[in-house]
C-alpha cells in the first residue's frame, strides 16, 4: 500500500508564491504517475498536474507557464506555484497512480487573497 501526506498550503496575497510537497510511503515501487488535483468549493475536482515516472508532465491550460511540477525522486513531488490568483483558492489533493489503483492524500489547502 501507498500512503501520501502533503504539505506547504497556506494564505498568500495575489501575485504569491506556494511550494506544495507531497511525500509518499510505503510500497514507493508501485508508483507510476504522479499528480496534483485540486477542489474548489462547489467545483469538481480537477487535474492542475502531473509527472510519469518518466519525466513526461501534464498542466491544465489554467496554470501553464506558472505552476511547475517536479519529482525528485521516487516518493517525492513538488508543486511550484507562481503569480498565484484567487481563482487557484482550493484544496489541493495529490495522487499517485499504481498499476491497480489511485491513492490520494489528504489534501492542503491553499488560499490566495485579493
Amino acid at each position: 500500500q501507498v500512503q501520501l501526506v502533503e504539505s506547504g498550503g497556506g494564505l498568500v496575497q495575489a501575485g504569491g508564491s506556494l511550494r506544495l510537497s507531497c511525500a509518499a510511503s510505503g510500497s514507493i515501487f508501485s508508483i507510476n504517475a504522479m499528480g496534483w488535483y485540486r477542489q474548489a468549493p462547489g467545483k469538481q475536482r480537477e487535474l492542475v498536474a502531473d509527472i510519469t515516472s518518466g519525466g513526461s508532465t501534464n498542466y491544465a491550460d489554467s496554470v501553464k507557464g506558472r505552476f511547475t511540477i517536479a519529482r525528485p525522486n521516487a516518493k517525492t513531488v513538488y508543486l511550484q506555484m507562481n503569480s498565484l490568483k484567487p481563482e487557484d483558492t482550493a484544496v489541493y489533493y495529490c495522487k499517485a497512480e499504481t498499476s491497480d489503483l489511485g491513492v490520494w492524500g489528504q489534501g492542503t489547502l491553499v488560499t490566495v487573497s485579493s
